[in-house]
């Protein structure tokens, strides 16, 4: 692993005096190594800022684009959030609750309805209502892998084809507390749509999100975003040297 060979250079070079001396070079060794894949958030300035939020079940989805609407809401953008993770209606419900919360607008249909059919309501209505921001949730059950990667790949197409460009973020939620098996679902979601960042959440627990240094080294994906605790504003920036920090404490 690139941060250990890194380390062991600096440690050979350097010669920490102590334990504390070491895990101050670890950090640093951390840090650089997710510079460069800590990214902010994609904003389209001129118009319509498109995402689709993708993940498995139970990583956060639903609440991530709740904080994000907030976030956004608070900046006064026109929110519109699309509801096509049609297979939970529980799901379909949360987005509402955090639709009434925020303030932002919920395209849905009931449960079982067409996931690509909903992702092209919200598109539509986004463009027509002129908002700002439109994020699309989508269903994560794993069980059922092919069929889902298909149509997660179908409402990715039909969003992209709506809105006549690509998507200003593909959104991947990873759980914190999932480990390694993260760095699997990354390849996994990697397959079906193009995944341009990483939201981690559950870092409040006891999970120190060490899966984004390998996500970091093998995938290169951007990381975004971090969750950091259940309260709105708990969804802030990556910061690298704060995350390389923490992971060490």
């Amino acid at each position: 692993m690139r941060i250990i060979d890194g380390l062991r250079e600096r440690v050979k070079e350097e010669k920490p005096a102590d334990e504390e001396a070491v895990k101050r070079l670890l950090r640093e060794e951390i840090a650089a190594l997710l510079r460069p894949v800590a990214s902010p958030l994609a904003q389209n300035r001129d118009g319509l800022t498109a995402m689709l939020i993708v993940g498995v079940n139970g990583a956060g989805k639903t609440t991530t684009i709740g904080k994000l609407a907030h976030r956004f809401r608070s900046q006064g953008k026109k929110v519109i959030i699309g509801a096509a993770d049609t297979f939970r209606a529980a799901a379909i419900e949360q987005l509402q609750v955090w639709g009434d919360r925020t303030g932002a607008t919920v395209i849905a249909q009931q449960a079982g309805a067409d996931p690509a059919a909903v992702a092209f309501d919200a598109a539509q209505a986004a463009q027509a209502r002129g908002a700002d921001v439109l994020m699309v949730d989508t269903a994560g059950r794993l069980q059922t892998r092919s069929n889902l990667m298909e149509e997660l790949s179908k409402v990715h197409r039909v969003l992209v084809n709506q809105l006549g460009r690509p998507l200003d973020e593909v959104l991947l939620v990873l759980d914190a507390t999932t480990g390694q098996n993260g760095l699997s679902q990354a390849r996994l979601f990697r397959e079906a749509v193009p995944v341009s960042g990483i939201a981690l959440t559950k870092l409040d627990g006891t999970a120190k999100g060490g899966v984004i240094v390998a996500i970091a080294e093998e995938l290169k994906v951007p990381v975004k975003l971090v969750g950091v605790g259940e309260q709105v504003d708990d969804l802030q920036d990556f910061d690298p040297e704060a995350f390389a920090e923490a992971l060490l404490a």
